[in-house]
């Protein structure tokens, strides 16, 4: 009798780790530079762009960023190039995109009439969401075609969540000096432009030789694109998988935006909160990689959902003291340290239950799906905030410290309310609903291992035999 076969350990070099984080840390702080306020700044506040028609400029722009995601998505996923199915994005894009950036601080009309400016905006806008999107689609999915097993799918998740933390930082300070740096220099500006544009560019080229993915996946033949959108939708694991990551993509937005104003409200030192969400930072890696592994993915988001709101609910309440306001940031670490970590485990193992039941790795189309719903997030975060305040009787004629106790308190209910709502019912939603976990599905995972190590080692039979 034949004994059964077991899937091998898989390993993932530290090298291919560390230019996959840095490829993937160069696309999103451009990204973060551009979209962040950086682009807006520029055209209105230095160039003179009327704020209505950069506002029509974004309009226009978000119907494209809607839509973009699926499509190129779904391209990646039926490209058969020598180089992979995402490979090619990343290397040639890399070039392109970088090219972009720069030249969007530059002008391409000799006149700043308010149109020679809204064209250029929007064409910036379009040319780079268009090639980020097909850059940061093939590295978002990288992972899952580098690995199966949660164990080596960590490491690389480990290494994004610390560049990470680069590509937030980076942009947070060179947003906060934009008006200094374009006050005293243009020109300097310019450079300094030139150089992250150049510098990201190079990393992402280079980074595209020290990480490969299965060559089989290129030869398996696709769904049409309504057929591969529609299977999507029909996977019950990923559309709860949904609720998590919609909420963390408007947590994340809406937290941010309340940060001066819960400052300002209160007196709160700043210093005393960033310095809890780094220690919040740094246990919760500790907790998602180590107790985490034991726990399983499943339960490890439904804690994090269950800390990461408790505490955001101490701050609601209390919010006003700083020891409340400590543990709020300490929490939110912890859940920004599992959104980086956990939440993209969560996925790969939403799209190998999709292999399961067709057959098929199709990545990219559920990363372009994964994308369409959740940027709405970000705009419901951006409208809610202020409608919230108005509810409490903000006065935009005065300074936040100067608002009345009810708009005071208006300021962390329109902050943290949602959030905190979001969070709790994702926990409710993934312990009833999530289907993914457990023993049957560890072993499900191993003999998807097998599979794709057989299918790899026939693949490269027969490029050997051609």
């Amino acid at each position: 009798m034949d004994e059964k076969r077991t899937a091998p350990v898989e390993t993932v070099r530290l090298s291919s780790c560390m230019w996959l984080g840095g490829a993937d840390c160069m696309i999103t702080t451009l990204n973060n530079i551009i979209t962040g306020g950086g682009l807006t700044y520029f055209f209105v506040n230095h160039l003179g762009m009327s704020p209505a028609s950069s506002a029509l400029c974004w309009l226009l722009f978000g119907l494209w960023n809607a839509l973009n995601d699926p499509l190129f998505g779904y391209l990646s996923d039926k490209t058969k190039s020598v180089l992979g199915r995402r490979i090619p994005y990343i290397r040639y894009g890399s070039i392109l995109v970088a090219l972009v950036f720069i030249l969007s601080w530059t002008l391409w009309f000799p006149t700043r009439t308010n149109s020679a400016l809204f064209i250029q905006m929007f064409l910036s806008l379009f040319l780079f969401d268009s090639l980020y999107t097909a850059i940061a689609t093939s590295l978002y999915v990288m992972p899952f075609e580098m690995a199966v097993t949660n164990r080596a799918r960590g490491k690389i998740m480990l290494v994004k969540l610390i560049f990470g933390l680069l590509a937030l930082a980076v942009p947070l300070v060179l947003l906060a000096e934009l008006e200094n740096l374009l006050g005293s220099s243009e020109a300097a500006f310019r450079r300094l432009m030139l150089v992250i544009g150049a510098a990201a560019g190079a990393i992402m080229f280079f980074s595209t030789f020290f990480y490969k993915e299965n060559g089989y996946t290129k030869e398996e033949e696709q769904y049409p694109f309504f057929r591969s959108l529609i299977t999507c939708l029909k996977n019950k694991s990923f559309l709860v998988f949904e609720s998590i990551s919609f909420s963390v993509t408007f947590i994340q937005t809406a937290l941010m935006m309340g940060l001066s104003y819960y400052f300002d409200a209160f007196g709160i030192n700043y210093l005393f909160c960033y310095g809890a969400m780094f220690l919040g930072i740094l246990f919760g890696i500790w907790l998602w990689m180590k107790p985490g592994a034991i726990w399983k993915v499943k339960k490890s988001i439904i804690l994090m959902c269950l800390i990461f709101g408790g505490t955001l609910a101490v701050m609601l309440i209390l919010g006003r003291y700083t020891a409340a306001g400590v543990i709020g940031f300490f929490g939110a670490g912890i859940g920004f340290a599992g959104g980086m970590y956990e939440v993209p485990l969560m996925f790969g193992d939403v799209m190998d239950y999709d292999e399961k039941l067709c057959g098929l790795r199709r990545e990219g189309m559920y990363a372009g799906v994964n994308s369409l719903i959740c940027k709405p997030a970000i705009s419901f975060a951006n409208a809610l905030f202020p409608i919230m305040l108005g509810w409490f009787g903000y006065n935009t004629a005065l300074g936040v410290a100067a608002q009345s106790a009810t708009a005071k308190l208006g300021v962390r209910v329109a902050w943290l309310a949602i959030p905190i709502a979001l969070l709790l019912l994702c926990a409710a939603l993934i312990a009833r609903f999530y289907p993914l976990g457990g023993v049957e599905w560890d072993r499900t995972k191993e003999e998807l291992a097998l599979r794709h190590e057989e299918k790899q080692r026939a693949y490269e039979s027969e490029m050997l035999g051609r």
